[in-house]
């Protein structure tokens, strides 16, 4: 047990920014496309936290040309360069996929203060 513990220190990232569930969020992500390396943002809000430790992931939901898109990011992973909180969000729940069903101001989560 002890050696996988010293395993999962070893390759997990310490600088992360505490985020929670209900935070805006724009995740940097490198894409490699054939030769060629360039780094993509993904900004939108926090949906769900699963796991814990190295295994730990977020879903991060936004709505582009009024399309729901959401992506599972392994926070650890060597693929994710950063990991920005744009705004803190006040929620009362731990996953908020309600919001899967709304659209336009319903589907925004309060700023906390």
């Amino acid at each position: 047990m002890n050696l996988l513990k010293t395993l999962e220190e070893q390759y997990k990232k310490p600088e992360l920014p505490s985020t929670n569930v209900g935070d805006t969020v724009r995740v940097t992500v490198r894409i490699k496309e054939g030769a060629r390396e360039r780094n993509q943002a993904f900004e939108g809000t926090i949906i769900a936290k699963k796991h814990g430790g190295i295994r730990e992931t977020i879903t991060v939901r936004r709505i582009s040309y009024n399309v729901g898109c959401e992506k599972v990011f392994p926070v650890h992973s060597p693929t994710i360069v950063s990991i920005e909180t744009v705004r803190r969000g006040k929620v009362r729940r731990a996953k908020l996929y309600y919001l899967r069903g709304r659209v336009g101001k319903a589907a925004k989560v309060k700023e906390r203060i």
